[in-house]
């Protein structure tokens, strides 16, 4: 992961400062949104990106984006991703404002995963590519997002998680890219449809 965030520093003109990137990701409070998570939407990211007219730039600020989304962690939606999109401002320092800010929005994207930029498209498709996964891995995804919320009971855990499915299920589409949804749409929508039902 370090080794992709030097590299797209130095595409865009700048000197790699990945601070405590690696040891964020490894903090043990962390059961999904992990290191095994960011490698994953850094690879989904630049797969999708395949399809895509992005220039080099473009490509080297996806690819810092999706190291930096999830930087910060504290299971505090909102205040995690403005967190972690400072991180990154604070990292990529020396880079030209256009770049940063670019970042900057990319990771803030993540709050709501909705925007109007073919980055972020990408970005949040890759995010939610686990919805579209094999069933071991998904059902691998689903505990350990309730283990990072464990301070909830198990009621409290299904009436949350399952208004969190319901919302996605309701959605025209899950994923914005049309690559994104040949590849995991159907997917998703048994698994989430089948965790759903485990929650009744």
């Amino acid at each position: 992961m370090k080794r992709i965030w030097y590299d797209a520093v130095r595409a865009l003109g700048g000197t790699p400062d990945a601070g405590d990137l690696v040891e964020r990701y490894a903090e043990p409070h962390r059961a999904y949104h992990n290191t095994f998570h960011v490698v994953s939407v850094v690879r989904d990211s630049s797969a999708l990106a395949d399809a895509f007219a992005f220039s080099v730039e473009e490509r080297a600020i996806l690819a810092l984006a999706a190291c930096a989304h999830d930087v910060i962690y504290d299971g505090k939606p909102g205040e995690d991703e403005r967190s972690s999109a400072a991180w990154a401002r604070e990292r990529l320092a020396g880079l030209p404002e256009e770049h940063i800010a670019r970042v900057e929005s990319l990771v803030l994207a993540t709050i709501t995963h909705s925007s109007d930029d073919p980055l972020a498209h990408v970005l949040l498709d890759a995010d939610l590519a686990i919805l579209g996964s094999e069933p071991t891995h998904y059902d691998r995804y689903s505990q350990a997002v309730r283990q990072e919320y464990a301070q909830y009971d198990d009621a409290a855990w299904r009436v949350g998680r399952a208004a969190v499915l319901k919302t996605l299920l309701d959605r025209e589409a899950l994923f914005v890219t049309e690559p994104a949804r040949q590849l995991w749409d159907a997917t998703a929508r048994i698994n989430l449809a089948r965790e759903l039902q485990s929650l009744a």
